[in-house]
């Protein structure tokens, strides 16, 4: 099986240094020779045991290429998944409509986001969950577009109080476009209505052309129902998508011992083959066309029935299909992040912060679900953004690599202080890199203990809340011209006509 040379130098996003760029690939969960059992199981699962409920679209593409069906079950050609791997790009940009917000996806470079589609948010008022609306979409949108570590918005909640389903998808796309000038992400519940979504970015964008230099929404497609089957409608977006120029993840959602077996190595397996089966399928279009792959083994807790996004096992599982998407050097996306604590408490915290580090360092590209994200992807709370960006910033500073040079070693300062005044506070180069080399946090609490007794003692959900409530009342994007921004309130609803934030 070929396989291209990766890079081991981190690429920097446009206008970054690149030793501020955090990036992964540093923890592998399994041998260099387990990682090609994982890699050639998914493809002989692809081309022995294929896929079912193959859309005319797909048929027609693969069969073309040298697949063949077999008793209704779709067989791909090893040789267009060897191309596949081979040829498909190293590097996707998903653009901000800000160039300082672009992702440059590949190699060992990490960005985290939100994600979920959830339907249920915390109501700031009431303190309880209830259903989410557009104007929820619009905030989740603004938080993420003032919270530094959080590096793009995939839709995280939906429109519950928009029902035709052409508006809903556009609603979505406006709200999260018009909230933040980061890259957004979202879905097209039927192949209709990619042109429109792509419309309405030209509209943005400012013509075609533009849009697809600098593609700045890119598409959620979930085109495989495990076990092995496709989800026909999401296979004939992913073919709209490729005509209208629009990236995609082609992600593949899957619970071990439920969709896909009950052993790690056998649902990661799986999950990488129906994950290939989207990709090949987008290459036997365009070998060009711009697609991540989007493996998401999701481990459930056997005992309910439900998602255990924060297991020990969920890392685990999450990092093999990474080690292999690292092998074969394909930009990658997961989920990390799915707490099934419903508030930003300690479960929340310990959760979050191991599957997305692991997800981290085991190469991913983007990790998805990582900020805001409740109750096994079921609720968003704003406060739990907040919170998550302090941890975001955290994981992601751990993962940025020390300079290591004769100044850092700083062998002269050392025998100059042991020989003068003990100790390091005084020198300049500490002054200096007080603020360039630590990352403070804004929401955890690193107070002395006499001042934390003297003060509210709120927990960090509690100072998180707050802050979100803050943020949302102060936080107007202004990167839409007012007269798009009016019409985009009038269009669909939104709450946009605040004055935006200078």
């Amino acid at each position: 099986m070929s396989r291209r040379k990766r890079k081991t130098t981190p690429e920097a996003s446009p206008g970054e240094r690149p030793e501020t760029a955090a990036h992964g690939d540093s923890w592998h969960p399994v041998p260099a020779e387990t990682v090609t059992q994982l890699a050639e199981a998914a493809i002989i699962i692809l081309t022995t045991i294929g896929m079912a409920e193959a859309p005319p679209v797909v048929c027609d593409a693969i069969l073309a290429a040298g697949g063949r069906l077999d008793r209704g079950r779709l067989l791909y050609p090893r040789a267009l998944i060897e191309a596949t791997l081979a040829e498909m790009p190293r590097r996707v940009l998903l653009a901000g409509q800000d160039p300082a917000h672009d992702l440059s996806v590949g190699g060992t470079r990490a960005y985290a986001g939100t994600g979920g589609a959830a339907p249920n948010v915390m109501d700031a008022e009431s303190g309880d969950y209830r259903p989410s609306r557009l104007a929820d979409l619009y905030d989740a949108a603004r938080l993420a577009d003032a919270l530094e570590h959080v590096h793009f918005f995939a839709r995280s909640l939906v429109a519950g109080d928009v029902a035709d389903p052409l508006r809903f998808d556009l609603a979505t796309a406006a709200a999260a476009l018009a909230g933040t000038a980061k890259h957004v992400m979202v879905q097209a519940t039927e192949p209709g209505h990619v042109a429109p979504l792509a419309e309405l970015c030209h509209r943005i964008a400012g013509g075609e052309a533009a849009f697809r230099a600098r593609p700045f929404l890119s598409l959620n497609i979930n085109h495989a129902v495990p076990p092995l089957r496709f989800h026909a409608e999401s296979a004939e977006v992913m073919a709209e998508a490729v005509r209208a120029g629009i990236p995609m993840h082609c992600n593949v959602f899957g619970q071990l011992g439920a969709s896909s077996p009950v052993t790690l190595a056998g649902s990661v397996a799986q999950t990488l083959a129906e994950t290939l089966a989207g990709l090949a399928f987008v290459h036997a279009l365009d070998p060009n066309a711009p697609r991540i792959a989007g493996p998401r083994p999701m481990i459930t807790d056997l005992r309910s029935g439900g998602l255990a996004g924060g297991a020990g096992e969920q890392a685990m599982a999450t990092g093999l299909a990474v080690q292999v998407l690292r092998f074969w050097d394909l930009p990658c996306s997961v989920i990390a992040g799915a707490t099934d604590s419903k508030l930003p408490d300690f479960q929340s915290g310990y959760e979050k912060a191991l599957t997305i580090n692991t997800a981290l360092q085991a190469g991913a590209n983007l990790i998805t679900q990582a900020a805001g994200s409740q109750a096994g992807l079921m609720a968003v709370h704003f406060g739990a953004m907040v919170a998550d960006n302090d941890m975001l910033g955290a994981i992601l500073r751990a993962n940025i690599p020390p300079e290591i040079t004769p100044e850092t070693l700083a062998l002269e300062a050392i025998a100059e202080v042991v020989r003068g005044e003990g100790h390091f506070l005084g020198r300049p180069e500490t002054y200096a890199r007080m603020r360039s080399d630590f990352l403070y946090p804004e929401i955890a609490d690193r107070a002395q203990l006499g001042d934390w007794a003297l003060g509210t003692r709120a927990d960090m959900g509690a100072r998180a809340s707050a802050r979100a409530i803050t943020l949302l009342g102060r936080h107007w994007p202004n990167h839409l011209s007012p007269d798009l921004r009016a019409d985009l309130a009038h269009q669909f609803g939104l709450p946009v006509e605040k004055e935006p934030s200078s």
